[in-house]
């Protein structure tokens, strides 16, 4: 080994401590590499989903990949976990028609709502309150978590690739399997089971990689026109763009509700599901480092409320990076510096199609199943929390919501139980606020 390559592994093992968590430099490289190309598409999505309320295309496409890269890195070298952050999905579409087209107020009104929400995050954080919500709810409640995450990342992947669709008849239903999408999506699930059977060490990467090349042919992969290097857009039309009136309105405070109610629960909902997939959580269920993972959410809120996008998440498609193996901040470190490629090299990054990630997500879906093994299911006050817990996940589309069912579930069952001490207070409080939101809002 040259003295260079050994000082860069020296760094890292130093840095993220490899050994001790049973991992090296490859394969926490490849993990991220994964993670990332779970989420790339989040690059194009996040800037189509905002410029439909007037937002700079270009100027959100440079800021998603920004605020990408900060919030990433922060979760790597304060938290050092294999978690990464991006603009969430849903928190972006809530941003654009409910706020924008649905109250009628200005993109810069709803963007000042998410910067006030990053700022209320980090108070939040250093006050621990975050923190004692995330080590408040029940074990088999976050085993639940980890097994409902799972079916939603399988159902986001089949969603992407066109195998499960939206049916006015049937609520879901089987899209067209002769399409070039779906049909990319069954042999890429094809070939990424092949590669795990092998036992192939990095087989969601090579999955993704050759079902991209296999998407060539069948036209759902193309080549970018212009090259694979590209200068990124100007943050100049969408950053700092606040608008500060009418913020001591109701209005303000139901968008500001909604913003912090669904990110903190996405947030708590992806860190306990992937944390213990991975083995994170100590015997208390307990994730060590939890304040700065959350802090790394916060943060990355508010800087890219101050750059031109909507809230900064955890992204659920780090589940991808876990299932590879990743288990320290080289995985999170490695998709932040993919992230700030992408500002120079996004027709490649953009090229890679939903359906070549899809059957990445499809699996890891299966990856994330093992911990309904250790519910307890003869416990009915147990086990059916976490059974709504699962199932309105995928059922509800969201992460938040499954969180509630459960939580909610649980603290009722246990009372009619008569087991009302086996509830925390924090839970308690929580299934009292849950219920009026759903009530009032």
């Amino acid at each position: 080994m040259s003295s260079e390559k050994a000082t860069n592994v020296g760094f890292f093992e130093n840095q993220f401590k490899l050994k001790e968590h049973g991992t090296d430099v490859k394969t926490e490289v490849l993990a991220g590499l994964t993670t990332f190309m779970t989420m790339a598409y989040i690059l194009i999505v996040n800037p189509l989903i905002l410029s439909d309320s007037g937002m700079d295309f270009g100027g959100v496409f440079t800021a998603t990949a920004i605020s990408s890269l900060i919030a990433t890195l922060i979760m790597a070298f304060m938290a050092n976990y294999p978690f990464a952050l991006a603009p969430g999905m849903g928190l972006n579409a809530f941003f654009t028609y409910s706020v924008v087209f649905g109250m009628g107020y200005s993109w810069q009104y709803a963007l000042t709502a998410v910067f006030i929400e990053g700022i209320i995050f980090i108070i939040l954080s250093f006050f621990q309150v975050r923190e004692a919500i995330f080590n408040s709810i029940p074990m088999n409640l976050k085993k639940a978590v980890s097994v409902g995450i799972g079916l939603f990342i399988a159902l986001i992947g089949f969603s992407n690739a066109g195998v499960v669709v939206n049916d006015a008849g049937t609520v879901i239903g089987l899209g067209d399997l002769s399409s070039p999408e779906a049909l990319l999506a069954i042999i890429g699930l094809v070939i990424t089971g092949f590669l795990l059977a092998k036992k192939v060490k990095g087989a969601l990467f090579f999955g993704i990689v050759i079902t991209t090349i296999v998407g060539l042919p069948l036209g759902v992969t193309t080549l970018p026109e212009a090259g694979f290097i590209s200068m990124p857009p100007s943050l100049a039309p969408v950053a700092f763009k606040f608008e500060w009136s009418n913020i001591f309105t109701l209005d303000m405070l139901v968008i500001v509700f909604t913003f912090l109610f669904v990110d903190i629960f996405d947030t708590i909902g992806t860190l306990i599901g992937v944390s213990s997939k991975a083995g994170m959580l100590d015997e208390n269920g307990q994730l060590p480092k939890v304040k700065q993972a959350l802090l790394a959410d916060a943060v990355g809120t508010t800087v890219g409320a101050c750059l031109g996008t909507s809230t900064v998440t955890t992204f659920v498609e780090s589940a991808a990076g876990v299932a590879e193996g990743g288990r320290t901040g080289l995985t999170s470190f490695t998709t932040a510096i993919l992230f700030a490629l992408a500002l120079i090299f996004s027709p490649f990054f953009l090229m890679i199609p939903g359906a070549a990630t899809a059957p990445a997500l499809i699996l890891v879906g299966l990856f994330m199943m093992s911990p309904i093994k250790e519910i307890d299911l003869d416990d009915y006050t147990e086990a059916i929390p976490a059974f709504l817990t699962i199932v309105m996940m995928p059922f509800g589309y969201s992460i938040a919501e499954g969180i509630v069912f459960g939580m909610v579930s649980y603290v009722i069952l246990k009372v009619l139980a008569g087991r009302p001490k086996e509830v925390s207070a924090i839970m308690y409080v929580l299934a009292v606020l849950f219920v009026l939101k759903e009530v009032f809002m």
